[in-house]
């Protein structure tokens, strides 16, 4: 029997003419390969003695061909070149060269064995430029060594290479978050190795654990985005999954170094006609890898080290400053603020925020091992430490002194073990072993960077249209993340003569979670005018703390594990029809509980203690991949997912039961009616540190301060978990094609169109509907403690994403890929905070209690891409790289909302705190996310140019890449409109000037490889 006669031809077609790249499997280190071998009247081979050779380490497999003429080998390193060799005892030998194999996928091998004396030799030698290929079952894209290393990566990171794929936007307004068809960072999985290193614990828009992406880039060897695959052995998401795979050693000595640098003057200084005033700045980036054997052919070694010296810029000024971004407030107010906090409170605010200095370090060491034919071990070390400075309060609204931002940091360290056997010719282990912590910082820079010890609270002064904040920003008063993960994953893969492939495995994850979030225990003071803070005349006053004054015993310390066990069939139901259907059961196991609020039970009849233990969801998957003709392949699969949902959404529920800490409003005590100042005489401040001013901001007023200490303060919202929630999930149905013109072009069309169910939301849980208003709304009150749940949507939400690409390589150099993506993403809530009460408000509602189904935040309507690379010898010998990325999309969404919306429900108090009282009331009939921002178009490029090396064998280049090289050529290009997410009817420009992302920089860099 000798299977795939038409994808074979047809991979091998596309692999010699533009490379081959296909699926990549989540959590998965390693490639395959697949034959079928056959003699000369097409009767199987048996018996042929198959020899796998991964030509830089020397790694030797064996394998027999079996009775019906097919073998299979799993756990093959990623990349080549492999060589192939063939032996039978009555038929001639055959060699393969050249192959380089892709992650995750199970490369084909299929030869007719003859039997006169000419032997063929096979070479398959493919470019690794990224492309869409055949094999697939579901929509993805892989990327490989050729685009990692050419492409303009300014930022050094994945998210230059993912936004390729027109479905994947990457948001270079914000932190580079990546967005996959619409749908939130947050749900989506990222993996290196076969560690997860996904934001597990769910602070960070940018989807990783760490500040920046946590590994070096010259690390990887590929990189592969999945949007709905079909094997079983994907979780931990709904949105996409993001797998990389680092370099190993082999038995020649390589390694590379770079530096690379930009400034201010590299920087584009005008936009559209507007000069910028430009903060000074110097960034610097190097590293190096260096890999090589430590036994020949035994032990190999590989390590990458990066180091960033860079610099956070901040763009907003006041009016009539020159700043990308002009605030409403003049230059006087803020002098005034200024000199009122160092005069009157004793507090230095600090300047107004321009450059600030920050770094990152990586390092990863890898350690493989040829143990023996049948066994191979991986050991993979992962460091990063870094941080950037943030605003917490930068809306058009707002302004911020310096002394308000904070940083944010983390430190991770991430190890995993990995054994690959081949028990016998059929039957395959791996087992692997991953162990990381997290340390996570939240520090003001107003305070000292310890637990409690910040030495000034959070002030706002409201101005007219705008508030400006000096001090400890009120959510790193006391704000301190730990987290350690350790997992298994125990994975076989058995072979049966028949053709079928059955795949099973158990998994472990345990997530154990030291969380520390209490506001405002230094205070935050609101104040109405700069008169006002001038005479000490609060507007607002607020104070939380646990009882004995020490936050850290109000810290959520808990965790919990989640299994995976799956088993899955991969077999051929014809000769050109391949089936893969498995099934994936995941339940949850937690012996940690939310603290009980006895007032709590009391009043809704049930405890706020629950927890997701004993949760669980069988997944279903099934995919097929048909080879309609030589140059035509058909694909399609169903599938459904759980997973990459916040972990910070639980922890609420363990920070916010009104047990462990409490809170006291100066509204208590006379200090926001007018009727006291905080300077009088007879206001006593507790809670002093030593060497501090007797004053407001220093000290907590001793009524609020006794109050909580008491326990009988007032209190946020009690947060809980439903009672009846289920685990969310995601069905996706994916059909799609690949095409190969005789001419070399790859046209490739992928549809996907899924079904959340079970979504997580925040509700108020205190409310209970009355009646409507006469303007259509509804009317509530609330006759219980006020509470916010986690739980489930009753509106389901559907998405669609269409996407189409086109690829070709042409012999004079050029490599061209081109794609454009559709994408109408829903959800329920975009869920886009870490804070219970803020996941409630940040949205636009009819209901604030609603469960409706409206555009994502995360929707991108139209996206084209165009990835275009040249390569020709300028200078003779010597190669110049030429590379531009283009992209052309429409805008985000946003809302248009009632000047004063909240008057529709009576000011009741449950809404106080939407934008000031305001609220994000739309109007009757209109919906979520009607609107949409500007499109935007922009190009950027590279060009490396290589020179004269050391030594033989040594490689060298320099380079310069431009980020945003349009705007570059004019300051009127390439600049990016935005408008926030809700914007109040009548406001006539929503939009605002994204600096940053419409702003050209140049960067250049030097690079040696040995």
């Amino acid at each position: 029997m000798f299977r795939n006669t038409k994808l074979s031809r047809t991979a091998i077609a596309v692999a010699m003419s533009i490379g081959m790249s296909t699926a990549a499997m989540a959590q998965v280190t390693s490639s395959g390969m697949t034959g079928s071998i056959v003699g000369p009247q097409g009767n199987p081979a048996a018996g042929t003695v198959v020899t796998v050779t991964h030509e830089p380490t020397g790694a030797t497999k064996t394998v027999t061909v079996s009775e019906n003429g097919t073998f299979n080998l799993t756990g093959l390193r990623v990349g080549g070149p492999y060589t192939i060799k063939l032996d039978s005892t009555s038929l001639n030998d055959e060699t393969i060269t050249g192959v380089f194999l892709t992650l995750g996928e199970d490369y084909p091998i299929e030869v007719a064995l003859v039997s006169d004396e000419d032997v063929e030799r096979i070479s398959v030698t493919g470019s690794r430029m990224n492309s869409v290929a055949f094999g697939k079952n579901s929509p993805a894209t892989t990327f490989g060594i050729d685009t990692l290393e050419n492409v303009p990566a300014i930022n050094r990171d994945i998210t230059d290479i993912l936004r390729i794929d027109p479905r994947v936007y990457v948001d270079e307004a914000g932190q580079n978050s990546i967005q996959c068809a619409g749908k939130s960072p947050r749900f989506n999985s990222l993996t290196v190795d076969g560690v997860r290193l996904s934001d597990s614990f769910g602070l960070n828009s940018n989807g990783y654990p760490t500040e920046r992406m946590p590994f070096s880039f010259d690390a990887i060897e590929q990189v592969a985005v999945e949007l709905a695959p079909v094997s079983v052995i994907y979780g931990g998401f709904t949105a996409c999954n993001i797998n990389a795979v680092a370099k190993t050693g082999t038995n020649e000595f390589h390694g590379s170094a770079f530096y690379d640098y930009t400034n201010d003057s590299l920087k584009g200084d005008s936009l559209e006609g507007d000069n910028i005033a430009l903060s000074s700045f110097n960034e610097k980036r190097f590293g190096f890898t260096v890999g090589g054997p430590l036994i020949q052919d035994t032990l190999f070694f590989f390590a990458a080290y990066e180091k960033l010296e860079g610099n956070n810029l901040f763009e907003r000024g006041a009016t009539g400053s020159g700043a990308v971004v002009e605030v409403e407030v003049t230059q006087a107010e803020l002098d005034e603020i200024a000199s009122i906090s160092n005069n009157l409170y004793g507090f230095d605010p600090g300047g107004i925020p321009a450059s600030l200095a920050n770094e990152d370090e990586k390092l990863l060491i890898k350690l493989d091992w040829n143990i023996n034919e049948q066994h191979r071990a991986s050991f993979t070390y992962n460091y990063n430490d870094g941080l950037n400075f943030n605003q917490s309060d930068g809306d058009d609204s707002e302004f911020e002194f310096e002394n308000h931002l904070y940083e944010r940091g983390a430190e991770l360290t991430s190890l995993v073990g990995s054994l690959y056997s081949d028990w016998t010719d059929s039957f395959s282990t791996e087992i692997r072993i991953v162990d990381q912590e997290l340390d996570n910082r939240q520090n003001s820079r107003a305070g000292d960077g310890t637990i409690g010890g910040n030495d000034f609270g959070e002030i706002r002064v409201e101005l007219d249209n705008v508030d400006v904040y000096l001090g400890s920003d009120d959510s790193r008063q006391a704000n301190d993340l730990n987290w350690e993960q350790f997992g298994i994953i125990l994975r076989g893969t058995y072979y049966f003569d028949n053709d079928h492939t059955v795949t099973f495995g158990y998994e472990r994850d345990e997530l154990d979670i030291f969380n520390l979030f209490v506001q405002h225990t230094e205070t935050e003071i609101r104040f109405d005018g700069i008169e006002n803070f001038r005479n000490g005349f609060a507007d607002a006053i607020y104070y939380n703390n646990a009882p004995s004054g020490n936050p850290l015993d109000a810290a959520a310390d808990w965790g919990y594990a989640v299994n995976s066990l799956y088993i899955q069939d991969s077999f051929y139901l014809t000769d050109d029809l391949s089936v893969t259907a498995g099934l994936r059961y995941e339940w949850y196991t937690s012996s940690d509980a939310p603290a009980e609020n006895a007032q709590f039970v009391e009043q809704y009849g049930f405890s706020n203690s629950g927890t997701i233990d004993g949760e669980g969801l069988l997944q279903p998957r099934i995919g097929l991949n048909y080879t309609l003709s030589d140059n035509t392949e058909l694909r399609g699969g169903l599938a459904l997912y759980s997973g990459g949902n916040p972990n910070v959404w639980l922890s609420n529920n363990f920070s916010n039961t009104n047990v462990t800490q409490f809170g006291a409003r100066g509204r208590d005590y006379g200090y926001t009616d007018g009727s006291r100042s905080l300077f009088d005489a007879d206001v006593v401040y507790s809670g002093l540190e030593a060497g501090v001013p007797n004053g407001p901001g220093y000290g907590v007023p001793s009524e609020m301060f006794d109050a909580v200490a008491g326990g009988t303060g007032a209190n946020f919202e009690v947060n809980y978990l439903d009672p009846d929630f289920k685990l969310p999930s995601e069905l996706k149905l994916t059909a799609g094609m690949t095409h190969l013109t005789d001419s070399g072009y790859v046209f490739d069309v992928d549809l996907i169109i899924s079904r959340t169910y079970d979504a997580a939301i925040v509700l108020k849980g205190d409310l209970v509907e009355e009646g409507v208003t006469d303007n259509g709304y509804i009317d509530y009150a609330s006759p219980n403690i006020d509470a916010f749940k986690l739980t489930n949507s009753s509106a389901d939400s559907t998405s669609l994403s269409l996407a189409g690409s086109m690829t070709k390589s042409w012999d004079n150099g050029i490599q061209l890929t081109t794609g454009y993506a559709y994408s109408d993403a829903e959800d329920s809530q975009p869920m886009n905070s870490a804070v219970a009460f803020s996941n409630y408000q940040f949205r636009a509602y009819t209901n604030p209690n609603e469960q409706v189904s409206s555009l994502s935040d995360w929707n991108i309507e139209h996206r084209i891409t165009v990835d275009f690379r040249y390569t020709v010898e300028l200078i003779d010998g010597l190669q110049t790289r030429f590379s531009a990325f283009g992209l052309s999309q429409s805008g985000s969404p946003y809302s248009r909302v009632l000047e004063n919306g909240n008057s529709e429900f009576g000011f009741t108090p449950f809404l106080e705190r939407f934008d000031s009282g305001s609220g994000a009331v739309l109007p009757i009939g209109s919906s979520r996310n009607s609107m949409e921002s500007s499109w935007w178009t922009k190009v950027d490029i590279s060009v490396r140019q290589d020179i004269p090396a050391f030594a033989e064998g040594h490689s060298a280049n320099v380079y310069f890449i431009v980020d945003n090289f349009t705007n570059m050529l004019n300051d009127d290009w390439g600049v990016l409109y935005e408008a926030p997410n809700i914007v109040r009817i009548g406001d006539t420009t929503p939009e605002t000037r994204q600096g940053d992302a419409s702003q050209w920089e140049l960067r250049f860099g030097v690079q040696y490889k040995f």
